[in-house]
């Protein structure tokens, strides 16, 4: 039997590549003689260059973290394709939860990657959006290329989201020497209002409901100053599906003349995932978090949706299992089993590789021709 393993990350405690690799080992440990195939996905959240590493050459690039503080980030070059994943710098995994400011977090570290990229002779750059503690409209990454936004007298605006509520105008376009960005990410939510970045994602970044009001208004105030300064801005802005992905990136892209693209479709297709289910007898996914949000446009409801067209069973190995039976059986998943519910909460955090190794081997005894009956 071929069994296609293609899970997402496994949040806070193991990246795509390393779940794939332990769930493979694992099945294998008690049915030797199928095959594995592992294509590890990424949605363009944290682990989206992980996933897309064999396309390219990656490019070491410092640059900084959500507060400023040295980290390491990088580029992944594919001819004049550039990767960039916004995590590396903007990530909410970088913060301790004391350290999270909605407020004060900057993108600037994601636009020094940029800069990177088009440094490294880059004619367009896919952005992976995702995972982010920022809530700033982009507007720390057009500093890192040379656009800081400005105050009404003129003078550099200082870090943050909360800035914005001053915002008048930029120092000038912002350098990319004609690049063309794409935002790869399956937010579809405006920029600002009830469904916007700072309503929906502000509280997880650390953002208390008078901080959420007072984002929501600067990020209004940024989409009228960007729409005025850029000739690349679409009108309405604030409203475009895609412009509150990580904390309001999207619209910065947007802004440049970019488009939104859905993270989990390019990254199946830059992988091959379509040709590999073709030839899948059993699919395997999975996340740290299996809820009903896993089933709207994230890795676990696409590859799902992928072995329900083609009437394969599919199975979702996840950290943790919340989503209804009959909502995840209409989404393509025939089962879904839990790590903590096999060895506890404790052990799936503390080794989670050796329990998803557990976990898949015992699964092959039971789906496995070769494994056991099942």
């Amino acid at each position: 039997m071929r069994v296609l393993i293609c899970p997402d990350k496994y949040a806070g405690t193991l990246a795509a590549p390393a779940v794939a690799e332990a769930i493979a080992a694992g099945w294998r440990s008690a049915a030797a003689k199928d095959e594995t195939v592992e294509r590890p996905l990424s949605d363009g959240g944290p682990g989206f260059l992980d996933v897309l590493a064999s396309l390219g050459t990656s490019i070491p690039v410092p640059t900084v973290d959500p507060l400023g503080r040295p980290v390491a980030g990088s580029v992944l070059l594919d001819g004049d394709t550039a990767y960039v994943e916004s995590a590396q710098a903007c990530g909410l995994h970088l913060l301790s939860k004391s350290e999270r400011d909605p407020l004060g977090a900057t993108s600037y570290g994601l636009g020094v990657l940029l800069a990177h990229a088009v440094e490294a002779g880059a004619r367009r750059i896919v952005i992976g959006l995702g995972g982010s503690a920022t809530n700033d409209g982009g507007a720390g990454m057009y500093a890192a290329l040379s656009a800081a936004p400005l105050d009404e007298t003129g003078y550099a605006l200082p870090y943050g989201g909360a800035a914005l509520t001053a915002v008048a105008g930029l120092e000038g376009d912002p350098r990319l020497r004609g690049a063309a960005l794409v935002a790869a990410t399956d937010v579809d939510n405006p920029l600002t209002g009830l469904h916007g970045a700072s309503n929906v994602y502000g509280p997880q970044k650390g953002a208390s409901r008078e901080d959420v009001l007072l984002l929501d208004g600067a990020l209004t105030r940024w989409a009228s100053v960007l729409e005025k300064e850029l000739s690349t801005c679409p009108p309405n802005l604030a409203g475009l599906p895609g412009a509150g992905a990580a904390g309001g990136l999207g619209a910065a892209i947007l802004a440049l003349g970019g488009r939104c693209e859905s993270g989990i479709t390019m990254v199946t297709n830059l992988i091959g995932l379509d040709a590999a289910l073709d030839e899948a007898d059993l699919v395997i996914t999975g996340e740290g978090s299996f809820d009903h949000q896993s089933l709207r446009g994230k890795v676990v409801a696409g590859v799902a949706a992928g072995a329900r067209d083609r009437g394969l069973p599919c199975l979702v190995l996840a950290g943790q299992v919340s989503a209804g039976r009959r909502e995840a059986a209409a989404a393509g998943v025939t089962d879904a089993y839990a790590l903590v519910d096999r060895v506890g909460l404790d052990k799936a955090m503390a080794e989670p590789a050796e329990a998803l190794r557990d976990l898949a081997a015992h699964l092959a005894t039971q789906w496995s021709p070769v494994g056991g009956s099942r």
